[in-house]
């Protein structure tokens, strides 16, 4: 529920962040976060299924590809800030 709540006031926020900039930027802003959004989403079910594991190796594995999930997300919202600057 917390998830939802803050998901809500992010899309607000973006939405008046949004305002300012052009609408290209603004459309590269949103989907990059959308598309990050998702691959942290992905990595918190990672996450989960690995704290839920009894098998080391297997939890290991599972912590590894949420942590390269979570580095992925961080990387498309850099390229989208470089990129959003390069419109400017």
């Amino acid at each position: 529920m917390k998830k939802i709540v803050l998901i809500a006031a992010a899309a607000g926020l973006m939405s008046v962040a949004a305002c300012s900039k052009s609408p290209e930027a603004a459309a590269v802003e949103n989907n990059a976060d959308m598309l990050a959004d998702n691959l942290e989403a992905q990595a918190d079910n990672l996450e989960d299924l690995a704290d839920n594991t009894s098998n080391a190796a297997a939890t290991e594995v599972l912590e590894n590809a949420s942590d390269n999930l979570e580095d992925a997300a961080s990387n498309v919202r850099d390229v989208a800030d470089e990129k959003i600057d390069n419109m400017k």
